[in-house]
């Protein structure tokens, strides 16, 4: 009994072994199963990323062949790869009829030539940045590929640059277009066919051109299309180009033209009644008539933006069904238009006054402004309550802001640490048509920041006869903080500016208008011309500085 004991233990343990070790081997191969799955599918680690683009190991036909007459096109690179945005970025100068397709296979991109190509003309198809390696996308750039028709390849070329005619900041991606003068008539008619697009410098460079004579554009495009529309900035030289070897350092200018055509942007009718109207130009001499309903053009007040491209109408009676209305500019027509009412749309006149306290804090130089929803007739003194310290005073200036219509300007020697509150009392402000202002409250400090500064300009001009625009402007260039007109040497001071960075332009105002004027292709006007100083004025709080300007000729 003992014997077969001790046998039946050793069989369990050699079974209890046996069980282990499957474990131990089904365990690794489960480990082993695991890891190679996860390798095989992360990415390799470790070394410097791909930054080249793709290298051309072959063209067939050859670059820069002659007597061109070969179906396909096709070039081969030494990776796979990819073309980006192809119909932006791929062009063919001159331009033909059909547009080519260029089909990607793999390393070679394969191009199907059109049959209406013409005889003893040098094309060159320009890739842009369209093609770039398959993983990375880092782009060939300026890629081109040209051949002629003919015996000879045109080697001829302009280059120069595009720039915005007022900040004088290059242009990227304008197109500019090379038409033969013979050709000029297709100007605004049919797209050019020589072209090509700026870099992000605003340079450009139109190569393999034959000798001729030439016009220029540079326009910056909505629509890809190639022909100037009027909403589109365009620049221009005034002169043809005869060219008869390469031309460099050309400049265009881009500037969007004033419409000749007069055309209504925007009309409408606003919730508070008043009848909105945006013009694609502004207008001289201007006059508004409302023909239906006829007794509404004798009560009606129009008022205008500075620039006169929007008009505001505000209307006695606002029951009507539909409005009819003329414009007129010198007694001549220029559109007329129809407004109905919706079934469902009420109008409610809004007489509200609002105020300009940024955080209920006034300044001694904004002061405090006060502006009405629609004209103000007239306005009652004795319903304008100014407390100081919930002491009364009535030594405060109020009087209408010259440069916003229906604004006014109460002016006060605010001092810090003083608590103010004003009251408009129901009917202080009163309109036209029998509107009257609520009750209105509004409790406010005195802005002990001061965050304002003054700088005086010295400024020596080069003819006496011209006009000058002196303009303060923002560091972007965007925004104009002040400017004044001047025609002879002087101190031009500018007082009380808030805080900031700022640049000088100065503005060669030839017709003395006060405005800086863009150019006109059809009469060949240029833009007025601009200068800037070249440096940013730091404007600080509470200081006086002095600049020098020589206005150069």
């Amino acid at each position: 009994m003992l014997d077969l004991s001790n046998k039946a233990k050793r069989s369990n343990r050699l079974k209890t072994a046996s069980i282990w070790k499957w474990q131990f081997l089904v365990l690794l191969l489960v480990l082993f199963t695991t890891t190679w799955r996860c390798a095989s599918i992360q990415q390799p680690t470790g070394g410097p990323k791909d930054s080249i683009p793709p290298t051309i190991i072959a063209e067939t036909p050859p670059n820069l062949s002659r007597n061109f007459n070969a179906e396909k096109i096709v070039i081969e690179f030494d990776e796979f790869i990819k073309l980006t945005d192809p119909l932006k970025e791929i062009s063919v100068s001159p331009d033909v009829e059909t547009p080519i397709n260029p089909r990607v296979r793999k390393k070679t991109i394969e191009i199907t030539l059109p049959d209406s190509l013409d005889e003893n003309t040098t094309y060159t198809i320009n890739f842009g940045k369209a093609i770039g390696d398959f993983n990375e996308g880092n782009p060939l750039l300026n890629y081109s590929y040209v051949f002629s028709t003919g015996d000879v390849i045109d080697s001829l070329a302009i280059s120069g640059k595009v720039i915005d005619a007022l900040t004088l900041l290059p242009e990227k991606e304008a197109t500019v277009m090379l038409i033969p003068t013979h050709q000029d008539s297709i100007f605004g008619k049919r797209k050019a066919n020589i072209f090509t697009r700026t870099d992000t410098a605003g340079a450009f460079r139109l190569r393999n051109l034959r000798e001729d004579t030439y016009r220029i554009y540079a326009l910056k495009e909505e629509n890809n299309d190639r022909v100037y529309q009027a909403n589109e900035p365009i620049g221009f030289l005034n002169d043809s180009i005869s060219l008869n070897r390469d031309t460099s350092g050309i400049v265009l200018q881009l500037s969007k033209a004033t419409p000749r055509d007069f055309r209504l942007l925007d009309r409408k009718i606003e919730p508070t009644g008043r009848a909105l109207f945006a013009f694609n130009r502004p207008l001289t001499d201007p006059s508004i008539v409302v023909t239906h309903p006829v007794e509404l053009n004798e009560t009606k007040l129009i008022e205008y933006t500075p620039n006169r491209d929007t008009a505001i109408v505000w209307l006695a009676d606002l029951t009507f069904d539909s409005l009819k209305i003329q414009f007129h500019e010198r007694d001549t027509l220029l559109d007329s238009v129809t407004m109905r009412r919706g079934r469902n749309e009420k109008y409610d006149r809004d007489f509200t006054i609002t105020d300009n306290l940024a955080a209920n804090r006034v300044t001694r130089v904004t002061h405090l402004q006060l502006t009405a929803g629609s004209p103000v007739q007239s306005i009652d003194r004795s319903k304008i309550i100014l407390l100081e310290d919930s002491t009364a005073r009535t030594n405060y200036q109020l009087a209408r802001d010259t440069t916003a219509p229906h604004r006014y300007i109460l002016r006060y020697n605010w001092r810090p640490k003083r608590d103010y509150q004003l009251t408009l009392e129901e009917g202080a402000f009163a309109g036209f048509f029998g509107d009257k202002n609520k009750s209105f409250t509004k409790s406010f400090t005195m802005d002990e920041t001061e965050n304002f500064g003054d700088i005086l300009l010295k400024v020596s001009v080069p003819d006496s006869t011209q006009q000058y625009l002196v303009q303060l402007v923002s560091e972007k260039m965007d925004v104009i903080h002040r400017s004044t007109a001047i025609r002879k040497p002087g101190t031009v001071p500018f007082r009380q500016v808030p805080g900031g960075k700022y640049t000088l332009r100065i503005v060669y105002d030839r017709n003395a208008n006060g405005k800086w004027d863009p150019g006109d292709v059809y009469t060949r006007t240029q833009p007025e011309r601009v200068w800037y100083i070249g440096k940013t004025f730091i404007i600080r709080a509470n200081w006086e500085q002095e600049e020098t300007v020589s206005v150069p000729e």
